[in-house]
């Protein structure tokens, strides 16, 4: 007999909540307080604290209007039972109401009952903002948030704590502390102050966490929802653990544990979830955690939640054939999501790139079993069962001959349209400085064409002067934000160099901070060579890179971006996504102001700034679509490029960080046949000089030897840039070769030889020496070219500040003897 009766199945909180529920519980809010000073007074003591001007004064009748209005509100709650004030106000019905509004109505009409004077709704309003001013009561933040006030911040600074505010303010800057999310961080500090009492240095990390999830359960999205915790934690108020910023609190889980990994995907067997945990903290040791969370994935949800998904009630590592292979089939094709214009959600299948590595992991649970089974019998012996994945299916040889082919098609596709993408970034960012020089310099509500198109200023604006604002409308009488789009523009451009001209990965590139900038003195001829530090990342190994005068220009721009007016960079706190840690703050390189908050730039944002600037380009790729670059693509065209010009494998090897050559030249087979042939030519001629073995890691000699490249380089009239273990092609014509760069200090020997070279063809003309002109031609060609290249360089120098960088000195490891 069937009772027809279904059962809920309540759902386990996802692991950001959890992680949430924990940091509550590490940092608590201020309980609320049965009793405090304010809240007992009588009646006629808290009128008498609220001055009001004499009659005619300015402000007579603003604070006459707040004085009737609390006195009509503490007429209504003597009303209710209570011996505080607080008391009566928790006991009448206005704390309960949704809208926060209706307690008006309730007022008015009981003064009306009781045939005594009736207050307008302002004036109640105004009587209950001085009465949250002077801490007379308490209400809660719900009730806070419903009901707005225009006046609380401004109150909240002036009567409760002026010389808090005035630690604020300074630390916000005029121009933030006037904006609009500048005004709504003041309302969010003034709220707390209301609910919790105290003064702005007696707010702590739970306050402002109650006052975030009370935002966020009425849906609000205020610009202040880090803004205002950032200022507090810039007052040294917090506890060194305390979030670094309130803007991803709540989806930051942070590092989990291996069970909190597993629950993630809702395992129903619980001594499977409870193998799965096991196995993932036997594993830990010696995973980092990037790693353990793809083999949790892997075992957690491709494996077992799709058996029991497929399979309910399955309960065994023992599979049997039939099930093994369907699983084996679900897992050759993944389903992918694409959100129509029209907003609606299609889905589709496509073949699963990582078939092989998934299936890798799978084997090796099963295999690792096994082997602990023998050590461990009573732990591990009942889950030693055959493995259903067999050693020919993980083959990694087709697998890795198709992910090369499809990363030399990527490369093959993007390297020819490189120019185009950084002169359009270029380009773009250009545009987007002028329109916002343009919208800066024209009066409110005016008008103003630039490059064809014209935009109409916005009239309001919260600031004190209103033509401070940046936003305006296009002819399609869309609304822009010109300073957003300028800031979007920059850090594209500045991503596409550094990326380009580094060839590092993007993680390595948002962790770059004005630290990695410095520099070393060639001890023969005294030349600085930039230099730029990458942090450890992926293969936990630091390096240093060279920095070209191209590149040296890109971090001037940048490093002159983030410091602002202030003449100092920020010190952020970025999340690194990979070790689900937050990172001490540091001057970071790629930083922006959000809202009046600095903030690190996201991986997310570079990504989808570059698919801008490509669909601004209209490439498309070889089945039609636009044409996509990943941050990884230019690491692959650095190291094509770097090995093309001559730079030996297994330098670009250490240049780039990887641990096996291999990697380097699989991101340099872009043409097979060149680089093959090059790279076998390069190793005949190597070995017939040294007969060693290639492919290994550098000695001290050969390091030096590539150093003292650059000693070699100088010239009387610049240096030569041509690359290492080159031969100068243009048979020491320096003043045609493009690969001379002048220096400034050697001008003038170059108009010396261009005076001369003007007066020798004037002596061949006339003396008829007609097999002199052209040579004579062409080197003049190449001097005015050089004094061309000087100019535009000067011209663009003008603008470069003082990176501030270290001394090599200064960073470098030394070691000291003692001679005793």
């Amino acid at each position: 007999m069937t009772t027809g009766r279904t059962e809920t199945v309540v759902p386990k909180p996802t692991t950001a909540q959890v992680a949430h529920e924990e940091r509550r519980e590490k940092f608590p809010a201020r309980p609320l307080p049965e009793t405090w000073p304010a809240t007992e007074q009588s009646r006629d003591q808290i009128l008498a604290l609220i001055p009001v001007p004499p009659t005619h004064a300015e402000g007579h009748h603003a604070w006459g209007a707040r004085k009737r209005g609390a006195e009509a509100i503490l007429r209504w709650l003597e009303t209710f039972p209570g011996t505080t004030w607080q008391d009566r106000w928790l006991a009448c019905p206005a704390p309960g109401q949704e809208d926060g509004s209706g307690w008006h109505d309730e007022v008015i009409e009981w003064s009306r009952a009781g045939m005594s004077r009736v207050s307008r709704k302002t004036e109640l309003s105004s009587g209950m903002l001085i009465l949250l001013t002077m801490d007379v009561i308490r209400p809660s933040l719900d009730w806070l948030i419903i009901r707005r006030s225009r006046r609380i911040r401004e109150m909240m600074a002036e009567f409760r704590d002026p010389k808090g505010y005035a630690a604020l303010a300074e630390i916000a800057g005029l121009d933030v502390w006037t904006s609009r999310p500048g005004y709504d961080a003041r309302g969010a500090i003034a709220r707390i102050l209301a609910a919790k009492g105290g003064t702005v240095r007696d707010i702590t990390v739970g306050d402002c966490l109650e006052f975030r999830d009370a935002q966020k359960s009425y849906g609000s999205s205020a610009r202040s929802a880090s803004l205002f915790y950032s200022w507090l934690r810039d007052l040294d108020l917090f506890p060194p653990d305390a979030p670094p910023n309130l803007r991803h609190f709540s989806v930051r889980a942070g590092q989990l544990t291996p069970a909190q990994l597993i629950d993630r995907y809702q395992i129903v067997n619980e001594p499977v979830r409870d193998l799965l945990v096991s196995y993932l903290a036997e594993r830990q040791v010696g995973l980092d955690y990037t790693s353990l969370d793809d083999l949790s994935r892997c075992i957690g949800l491709n494996f077992w939640a799709n058996l029991e998904k497929h399979h309910p009630g399955i309960d065994s590592l023992h599979l049997t054939p039939e099930t093994a292979a369907a699983w084996k089939q679900r897992l050759r094709t993944k389903v992918d999501r694409k959100r129509l214009p029209d907003g609606t959600v299609v889905e589709f299948e496509s073949p699963r790139l990582s078939f092989v590595p998934l299936l890798t992991q799978v084997r090796a649970f099963y295999l690792d079993i096994a082997q602990w089974a023998a050590d461990d019998p009573a732990r591990w012996g009942q889950w030693a069962v055959p493995c259903p994945i067999r050693e020919a299916e993980v083959s990694h040889k087709k697998y890795d001959r198709q992910q090369k082919a499809r990363s030399r098609e990527r490369t093959r596709e993007r390297m020819p349209v490189l120019p185009l993408l950084i002169r359009t970034a270029k380009q773009r960012a250009g545009e987007a400085r002028a329109r916002l020089e343009a919208v800066r310099e024209a009066q409110a509500g005016g008008s103003f064409t630039v490059f064809g198109e014209t935009f109409t200023k916005t009239t309001t604006s919260r600031r004190p002067d209103p033509n401070s604002s940046t936003i305006a409308y296009d002819a399609t009488g869309r609304r822009r934000h010109l300073d957003s789009e300028e800031n979007r523009a920059f850090w594209t451009w500045a991503a596409v160099e550094f990326l380009r001209h580094s060839g590092v990965r993007i993680e390595e590139m948002l962790e770059s901070s004005h630290h990695s900038i410095t520099q070393y003195k060639l001890p023969t001829t005294g030349e600085i060579v930039p230099l730029l530090q990458i942090a450890p990342s992926k293969t936990d190994e630091e390096r240093v890179l060279l920095v070209s005068p191209e590149f040296a220009d890109a971090l001037s721009a940048i490093v002159t971006r983030v410091r602002g007016t202030s003449g100092t960079i920020p010190l952020v706190s970025a999340y690194d996504q990979q070790e689900k840690v937050w990172n001490p703050p540091m001057p970071l390189l790629f930083q922006w102001a959000v809202s009046g908050e600095n903030l690190p730039v996201s991986a997310s944002t570079i990504r989808a700034a570059l698919n801008d600037v490509l669909e601004a380009t209209g490439l498309t790729d070889s089945t039609g679509k636009p044409l996509r670059y990943q941050p990884h693509d230019f690491r692959r065209l650095f190291v094509t490029d770097a090995i093309m010009s001559g730079l030996p494998p297994h330098i670009a090897q250490i240049v780039c960080g990887h641990r096996n050559l291999s990697t380097t030249m699989g991101y340099n087979a872009i043409y097979p046949a060149d680089a093959i042939e090059a790279h076998h030519a390069f190793i005949a001629r190597r070995r017939a000089l040294r007969p060693s073995e290639e492919y290994r890691t550098p000695t001290s000699e050969e390091w030096d030897a590539f150093l003292a490249h650059f000693e070699k380089r100088k010239l009387s009239i610049g240096t030569c840039a041509r690359a290492f273990g080159t031969d100068c092609i243009h048979e020491h014509a320096c003043l045609r070769c493009p690969m001379l760069r002048p220096e400034h200090s050697q001008r003038p020997r170059l108009v010396e030889i261009r005076d001369n070279l003007l007066d020798r063809i004037v002596e061949a003309e006339r003396e008829g020496w007609l097999g002199e002109l052209e040579k004579l031609h062409n080197r003049l060609a190449g001097a005015e070219s050089k004094l061309t290249q000087l100019d535009e360089e000067a011209a663009r120098q003008a603008s470069v500040v003082d990176l501030g960088m270290p001394a090599f000195g200064q960073i470098a490891v030394r070691t000291v003897t003692d001679q005793t």
